[in-house]
């Protein structure tokens, strides 16, 4: 494999360290440091000035972590679907690689798929009725089987 970018391995990395729980201890203690200092500073514009620019910078750039982080999982899910979509004797090899039809196109398969899920259900509830139809019978017919014996032992 080629070996990842700078801004990929930076990326890679700096998604691993802000969504780890002392990461986040640090951006507490952070704002708590910032916020017992208010009176030191007397609350004065400056003071907020720092801690509205500081988030502001760190999200700002955030953002382009989070989209890098977001864009190689989902191009990895894709792929490891297409994989098993190939791999799979009854499935349908033209479902790999939907990501890159038109939402048109997308909506029509979509349109379809439903449809047969729907099928499927009712199957499902007809069967599940037939079931409970079946059940009901066999209840039946154990009180019927039943009832005799009890008033055998009467007698």
């Amino acid at each position: 494999m080629a070996q990842n970018s700078l801004f990929s391995r930076f990326a890679k990395k700096s998604a691993h360290v802000t969504g780890l729980p002392g990461t986040f201890l640090i951006a507490v203690f952070v704002i708590l440091a910032w916020a017992i200092t208010g009176p030191l500073f007397q609350f004065s514009d400056t003071w907020q000035l720092v801690i509205n620019t500081g988030t502001t910078i760190i999200t700002f750039l955030m953002v382009f972590l989070i989209q890098n982080t977001q864009n190689r999982d989902s191009v990895a899910v894709q792929l490891k679907l297409d994989e098993l979509i190939r791999a799979t004797r009854s499935a349908h090899d033209s479902l790999m690689d939907l990501e890159e039809l038109e939402e048109a196109e997308l909506e029509q398969i979509r349109a379809k798929f439903e449809e047969a899920a729907a099928k499927a259900r009712n199957k499902l509830r007809a069967l599940d009725s037939a079931f409970a139809t079946f059940n009901a019978l066999e209840k039946e017919a154990e009180d019927l089987t039943e009832e005799p014996k009890e008033q055998q032992k009467d007698h």
